[in-house]
This record gives structure tokens, sequence and C-alpha cells, in this order.
């Protein structure tokens, strides 16, 4: 009987061709390792190895940083499904192709959240769900834009336990982002639609207090009368 595959967590590596060098450098250790031990080949071999990965990788981010710069105007724009699958007629690479041949590099990830942003946009929310916990890039922003993305997703199925928690998540990974108290409103805004209260007005209190003067610190008001 034939068992569903495993998919994938966002931390392990994707293959390619240099991926697959480096562990075909590695079995070759293990089956000659007293030949490559002598004269410290080993060592060679794998730090070539590694040296290379790295290099396809810089070399990835700049392919992918060109690609991302075209198709962001065509995003921004509205037109949601041809940022998603490119335009075959110009030199816009879609978000879709760019996440598959690019994605282990920076930028890649980035372009992960623009298109769980556009298949959220057109309402797909599976799809747009999926790259959003596929990030695993290292920006603090786009990590944030990519909980709150998946919150989203959870808030519109209905789930706003979890959608409580990954808003609040969002506004935890850097105290730089100006999106933080909106994230912490919507965050208290879900808590309070499981009956959450007194989890509702803690949130809802350090809005008041740590961000008066943003728009969320101008809202939060009316849902703190909602839990006096």
């Amino acid at each position: 009987m034939l068992t569903k595959r495993k998919k994938l967590s966002r931390k392990e590596i994707k293959e390619d061709g240099l991926i697959t060098f480096y562990y075909k450098a590695v079995g070759l250790y293990g089956t000659y390792k007293q030949n490559f031990l002598i004269g410290g080949v080993a060592i060679i071999v794998l730090a070539a190895a590694a040296f290379f990965y790295i290099q396809q990788k810089n070399s990835n981010n700049e392919k992918a940083n060109i690609e991302l710069s075209r198709v962001i105007p065509v995003f921004d724009a509205g037109m949601y499904l041809e940022a998603i699958q490119g335009n075959p007629g110009s030199k816009v690479m879609g978000l879709k192709k760019i996440v598959a041949e690019y994605g282990n590099s920076e930028t890649g990830e980035i372009a992960k959240v623009y298109l769980a942003h556009a298949y959220s946009y057109l309402g797909k929310v599976d799809d747009a769900l999926k790259n959003y916990e596929d990030y695993g890039g290292s920006n603090d922003l786009f990590k944030a834009a990519a909980f709150a993305g998946e919150a989203a997703c959870y808030e519109s199925k209905n789930d706003n336990e979890k959608a409580a928690e990954l808003y609040r998540k969002a506004s935890s990974v850097s105290e730089e982002n100006a999106l933080n108290p909106q994230y912490m409103l919507f965050s208290g805004i879900n808590l309070l639609k499981v009956k959450k209260t007194s989890e509702a007005k803690e949130i809802f209190e350090r809005i008041k207090k740590d961000f008066p003067a943003t728009t969320s610190g101008r809202e939060v008001d009316r849902y703190l009368a909602q839990v006096e």
C-alpha cells in the first residue's frame, strides 16, 4: 500500500545540481573513507562542495532579485494572476516560477510571501497558506508578514484561536516593525471571538499604553469598551 509522501519542512534544503554534487561527495567519502583521509582530501572535497553551494546561492539570489523587481509592478497593479503565472510575451517571470527556481535564496523566500499574497487576493486560501508556511528567510519584516498572512488564512477558515496566536507571533518578531500594533489589535479581536476576554483586554491595554498615536491605538477604545 502506498503511503503519502512526507512534506518537506521549510528548513530542509531544496535539492539542486550543486546539492546533488555535495551529497555525491559525501557518499564518495563514505565509500572510500580510508583513501580520502590520506592527505586531507576529504576536507578539500567537502570544502569545495560547500564553496560551490554558497556561490550558487549568491548567484541565485542576484537572479531572483532581477526577476522579482520585474514582477512587483505587476503585483502592485493588482494583476495578481499575471503576477503568479508571469507573462510569456514579456520578460516578467511569474512569482510561482521564481519560487520554484530560486526559492532557496533569500530573495526567493521573499517571493514566496508575494506569491502567498497574490493567492490570498484571489481567494485561494490553501495555496496562500502553503506559501506563507513555507517562508524560511531571515528578513524580520517578511517573517512577520508570513505569520500575519497565515493568521489571515486561519481567520478566513474561522479558526480564530489559531489566527490570534499567529498575529501575536507576527507582532513579536521585531520591535522595530511599524505594523506591530495592527498585528496585536487583530490578535485581540480574534481572542474576543473565542471569548478569551481577559487575554484580549491585556492586549488592548498594551496597545493603548505603548502605541497611542497609531491608528490601532486610536481604534482600540471601542474594543476595550467590549471587555470592561
